[in-house]
């Protein structure tokens, strides 16, 4: 048995077929005629951007609107000044063109990889692939083609980039196998949107197995069986048709409110973060935006959207979830996101540093520009602004005097806006769990970011495996935690959300419910299983459930509880 991360659920039992990575080895040789190369490097990127983009057709047509987007991302990247310009640069001083190239993605590479953060490392893998499939044209390389391989296909990879993917038949795939990326890579986005099984992250997977042979899988618990016996085959085969069963089930919740089994009604709302995932919201029955992560509109680009820019994005939203709520986060920029543009200054401990909020309220044109944006755009629909990192009332009140000074701007200038705004927090710190009671007094709502608040309850890096066994929201003070601000946002009357990845945990969701949470915001892939798993329990029942919980100290001992009591 090989363990490796499970980033796509569902069993699979079939046969190997390995994707060999191509050849890109070149002579770095010295240029004398730099107009032809030059040349010869703009027609790679001409017939790289056209391949690309009926690449992403497909990849729309077969797979999704984001999916296709991916590959879009590349095109942007390639025609970005910052690297086309660069390799142009490099190009007239003599370097060979794929030099020049593997040279400039490199740079890249490094910027990306620095970042803890899975999301901001997953650029990596984009620049890679681009960098990869411009140096097979320049080569006169094929394509790596994975359209004809065999029914009971299990694929094995390095990486399963989506160029690759682009005219894969589904129905012949039964399960992913690569080394390397994790939950929210690309790897992992594309089997999902497959619905194929897959598990990442697994040393040596290529070196491991060999083309032909029997493997079954577990993609949600990450589990690998190398030639498994007729026992396990059919152990698994009999697992894959009732995972099928069941999601076939979860469809018939489509349109359904979100009910406990008792007929206490909560929100299911989701987790965004391009103005185009908003498509997927509705497509997969959301009830709304939780997190728009507004970030991701600053990165892969060298300078700050303009208020025009953001205002079309927040806009899109807010008119394609037609009236439903959307929760959009300020700038959450620093810690394990680095934009390079606003040349923040290196620090030892980015996490406790100079981030979020702290940023925001230090460069006031940024964050006025962002602000204003969401303020016409709330002209459009139920848009309420969400602070990040808050650890006092001073923040949030800063953020409020700002929106004061804003409305007055607008309404001078005769501009509509949503003049009763809400204004929330997101609780991600002890400070904040710990103020939560006066906060909630002076906030429209909270959203509980566990991932965050979970990192610095325990005080560990969720990126050093060293102390990742620290790590968990079934941590007895994490739960506490969670518990007191539910607490406190109820008494106070106001709405209290989740956007952290436990709010779709089915072990969890219980206890959550037993808390008082108003609100879970999970990924839009997750809406119907997450629907499903509240639809089980009663209040009493999850009330009961927490009573026994209470009692527990260690991670460990509340893991195994709930697991037992999981339905």
């Amino acid at each position: 048995m090989i363990q490796g991360i499970g980033a796509s659920k569902g069993y699979g039992v079939g046969t190997i077929v390995r994707i060999e990575e191509t050849d890109l080895s070149f002579e770095d040789k010295k240029i004398t005629d730099v107009d032809a190369e030059v040349a010869r490097f703009q027609k790679a990127v001409e017939d790289f951007t056209e391949k690309t983009m009926d690449m992403a057709a497909k990849m729309r047509e077969q797979v999704g609107e984001k999916e296709a987007e991916i590959l879009e991302g590349h095109v942007i990247m390639v025609s970005d000044p910052a690297m086309a310009d660069e390799v142009t640069n490099q190009i007239k001083d003599g370097t060979c063109a794929e030099r020049a190239l593997w040279n400039v993605c490199d740079m890249f590479i490094q910027i990306f990889s620095m970042a803890e953060d899975e999301l901001t490392n997953q650029r990596v893998t984009d620049v890679q692939d681009m960098r990869n499939r411009l140096l097979k044209i320049l080569l006169g390389k094929e394509e790596v083609d994975i359209s004809q391989v065999p029914k009971g296909t299990i694929l094995a990879a390095r990486d399963l980039t989506p160029s690759m993917t682009v005219g894969l038949h589904k129905e012949n795939v039964v399960g992913i196998l690569t080394e390397v990326g994790g939950k929210t890579s690309h790897s992992a986005i594309l089997a999902r949107a497959l619905e194929i099984p897959a598990v990442l992250s697994i040393p040596d997977i290529m070196q491991t197995v060999k083309d032909g042979q029997e493997v079954a899988l577990d993609g949600d618990l990450g589990v690998v069986i190398l030639d498994p016996s007729e026992e396990e085959k059919a152990e698994y085969h009999a697992k894959r048709e009732q995972y099928v069963k069941e999601k076939e089930a979860l469809r018939a919740l489509v349109g359904k409110p979100t009910i406990t089994a008792d007929g206490k009604q909560v929100e299911l709302v989701c987790n965004i973060g391009k103005p185009q995932d908003s498509d997927m919201v509705l497509e997969r029955d959301g009830e709304g935006v939780g997190l728009f992560r507004t970030e991701f509109l600053f990165m892969d680009r060298t300078n700050t959207p303009s208020e025009e820019e953001q205002f079309q994005a927040y806009k899109q939203v807010a008119e394609t979830m037609q009236g439903k709520p959307v929760i959009i986060r300020t700038l959450d920029v620093g810690g394990d996101k680095e934009i390079p543009y606003l040349n923040l200054e290196k620090e030892d401990n980015p996490f406790l540093g100079y981030r979020a909020i702290r940023v925001c309220l230090k460069q006031k044109d940024l964050y006025r520009a962002q602000l204003r944006a969401l303020l016409r755009a709330s002209a459009y629909g139920d848009i309420r602004i969400m602070v990040p990192m808050v650890t006092c009332l001073d923040e949030l009140r800063q953020v409020k005097e700002i929106l004061g000074e804003l409305m007055k701007e607008l309404d001078q200038e005769q501009i509509a806006y949503n003049k009763e705004i809400k204004v929330g927090i997101m609780v991600e710190t002890p400070a904040a769990s710990l103020m939560a009671d006066l906060l909630a007094k002076e906030a429209d709502f909270f959203s509980i970011g566990t991932n965050d608040l979970t990192q610095y309850t325990m005080v560990v890096d969720r990126g050093n495996a060293q102390v990742a066994y620290l790590y968990s929201a079934y941590n007895p003070a994490v739960l506490r935690s969670i518990a007191h601000v539910i607490a406190c946002g109820n008494k106070a009357g106001i709405p209290v959300g989740m956007c952290g990845e436990a709010a779709a945990d089915e072990k969890l969701i219980p206890l959550l419910l037993a808390y008082g949470l108003d609100e879970f915001s999970v990924s839009a892939t997750s809406v119907l299983a997450t629907r499903n798993t509240i639809a089980k329990w009663t209040i009493e029942e999850a009330k009961a459930l927490a009573k026994e919980v209470e009692g527990l100290g260690t991670r460990e001992e509340v893991e195994q509880l709930l697991e037992q009591r999981k339905k």
